[in-house]
């Protein structure tokens, strides 16, 4: 089994100790809070500790580590796993801006490590099953598609002294929050061409929006409108695609089933519906379905899935969207490059409330 260490030792780490409980040994967990480490240690049964990555790296033979640490710290310490040739299992964001991603995947071509950015959603059962029937045209050429993340994140949440800012986070619910659902939208709808976007900050008081809309086309034709918000008190995360011989849709909060989601075929068409309930599971969208395919491919000799390429792509997208909504400017895929403010920070020429 591989050697893992986990970085970080907040809430989320939680999550990826028991996903990669029956994939790898946990050999070192990693936090500057000494309590804190030490008790998940002792939780998940990790023989070693550490306060730094580079104490780690250098005391310990690790493959794999996790980084759950927040935002503002991904890109640092995953070059510091690169230099080590350690391969990087990334919380999202990967990175605050294109910059840091492509500061990466240099780092990554002189590394026998990789580095892969956890969006689990993409490994669910039906996220899997929609692509594959996308790519085989069983469902017609995609038309149109929504893409909503509205969730609610009170004055407390964002007292946390990295959250809500554009130096630690790296944007609002953007960066942070909608980023899973329109990185799902992206995997299954291909390359994005242009986006048109609005950004405001309507009731938190922090630096970043607390809500954004986007409309968004893609080179295959297809449309798309997304929305992300944390100031929406019923929370909900909606995916609807319309293709021209269906329409897929997702209901969820924090990660789907297949009982969250319907198939209504057009008419003339309802061959389709078997064709999708052929394959029904109970699987949660979940780390547990991406870090099983993590292990997959690295037990395998292979890159991990969610490559940086993958993940660029994606920020991109959100890099895109900031440009648009605080340049009042569409804004076209392969914009932004060294020399664009927006390059080296998601605010680039400044959010319009600062």
């Amino acid at each position: 089994m591989k050697r893992a260490a986990i970085i970080g030792t907040g809430a989320i780490a939680a999550a990826h100790a028991a996903a990669l409980r029956d994939r790898a040994d946990l050999v070192a967990v990693v936090d500057v809070d000494d309590d804190r480490v030490r008790a998940f240690a002792e939780k998940w049964g990790s023989p070693h500790v550490y306060s730094s990555v580079s104490a780690l790296l250098e005391a310990e033979t690790v493959d794999v580590v996790h980084l759950c640490t927040p935002p503002q710290y991904h890109a640092p310490m995953a070059l510091e796993c690169l230099a080590a040739d350690v391969t990087v299992l990334v919380e999202k964001p990967p990175a605050l801006s294109l910059a840091e991603m492509d500061a990466l995947v240099e780092a990554e071509r002189g590394s026998a490590g990789h580095v892969a950015t956890v969006f689990q959603h993409r490994f669910g059962p039906a996220a899997i099953r929609l692509r594959r029937m996308t790519a085989a045209g069983q469902l017609g050429r995609p038309l149109m598609a929504t893409c909503s993340t509205l969730w609610y994140r009170d004055d407390a949440y964002f007292a946390v002294p990295w959250r809500g800012s554009w130096d630690s986070e790296g944007g609002g619910p953007t960066m942070g929050h909608g980023i899973h659902q329109f990185d799902l939208l992206l995997s299954i709808l291909g390359p994005w061409q242009e986006i048109r976007a609005l950004a405001a900050r309507q009731a938190r008081d922090v630096h970043t929006e607390d809500v954004s809309l986007a409309l968004v086309s893609f080179t295959s034709g297809a449309v798309a409108a997304v929305v992300n918000s944390v100031v929406s008190p019923r929370e909900t995360s909606t995916l609807r695609f319309d293709y021209q011989h269906a329409t897929v849709e997702v209901e969820h909060l924090y990660g789907y089933t297949d009982a969250d989601w319907s198939v209504t075929p057009a008419p003339g068409h309802e061959d389709i519906l078997p064709l999708w309930q052929k394959e029904q599971s109970d699987v949660t969208s979940g780390h547990r379905c991406q870090v099983e395919a993590f292990y997959d491919a690295v037990d395998g000799g292979e890159p991990p899935p969610v490559s940086l390429a993958d993940a660029r792509n994606t920020m991109e997208f959100i890099a895109a969207l900031y440009a648009s909504a605080f340049t009042g400017a569409p804004v076209r895929r392969g914009n932004i490059g060294p020399g664009n403010p927006f390059y080296t920070t998601m605010e680039g020429i400044g959010a319009p409330w600062r």
